[in-house]
């Protein structure tokens, strides 16, 4: 196999389980060193040890992507290890609780979730695009949603993160696009992952509902974000930047 991103530097928030540490897999796989952070020490500290037993370089940094020490604090990490940081893949978020009316939503809630979500990207980014712009050359991919693309019922405040996450990624790949940065998004349709679990309750109907939500008839696997992420790193997309990409099965073309 190819190794792409040999001598390269990757990190991925949010890579305790599901998108996230099938993304930290694929840029191991694809010869990356990997600075896997999340909030879930145990998680995070498995998918190290998942890139060490395929031969490939990992460290593991706890990091709540909401607090700015946190996250200024993960960066120098990477760099003190490492040397630099050549890819990001701002994916860490939480889905937040679903209601049967909008108005039913706290505002607990809503900051809770666009703290993470929205927040943690924009910090992210904050730290990550000077590192970038003086090396001369980066790309980050943040995750965002079909429901950052259309609207989607009893998650307002999911929804109105991720809308924000293609805000943020636009307004910096328009910015720093002449820097030699390129800031892209994926926009997953309903991925199979532990988020999804918990919106479904495992529920063999709700299960197939989402499922059947997407013309291609079932519901994603992470793998396939994750080869939409690194793809978006790679010199083939060297012409791509300021996208948001979605990776959903056909949901949005409906």
């Amino acid at each position: 196999m190819t190794k792409i991103f040999e001598n390269k530097v990757a990190l991925v928030t949010g890579a305790g389980s599901g998108i996230g540490r099938q993304s930290a897999l694929k840029f191991a796989e694809k010869g990356a060193k990997v600075l896997v952070s999340d909030i879930d020490e145990n998680g995070g500290k498995e998918t190290v040890e998942m890139i060490k037993k395929v031969g490939g370089e990992a460290l593991f940094f706890k990091a709540d992507v909401s607090k700015e020490a946190d996250v200024q604090a993960m960066i120098d990490k990477a760099v003190k290890e490492f040397g630099r940081i050549d890819f990001a893949h701002n994916n860490a978020g939480i889905e937040g609780p679903s209601v049967e009316n909008f108005f039913d939503y706290t505002e607990e809630a809503f900051e809770k979730v666009i703290s993470i979500n929205l927040k943690g990207v924009f910090l992210c980014m904050k730290y990550e695009l000077p590192l970038m712009i003086k090396q001369g050359k980066g790309a980050i991919v943040n995750t965002a949603s079909i429901a950052g693309l259309v609207g989607f019922v009893g998650l307002p405040g999911y929804s109105a993160s991720k809308f924000g996450v293609i805000g943020l990624t636009k307004a910096a790949a328009v910015q720093h696009s002449k820097d030699g940065v390129r800031v892209n998004a994926v926009c997953p349709g309903v991925i199979r992952t532990p988020m999804v679990d918990r919106l479904t309750g495992k529920d063999p109907e709700a299960q197939a509902a989402f499922a059947a939500g997407h013309p291609i008839g079932r519901v994603g696997e992470p793998e396939e974000i994750a080869d939409a992420v690194v793809y978006l790193c790679s010199d083939a997309a060297s012409f791509i930047t300021g996208v948001a990409l979605p990776v959903d099965g056909g949901w949005t073309a409906q």
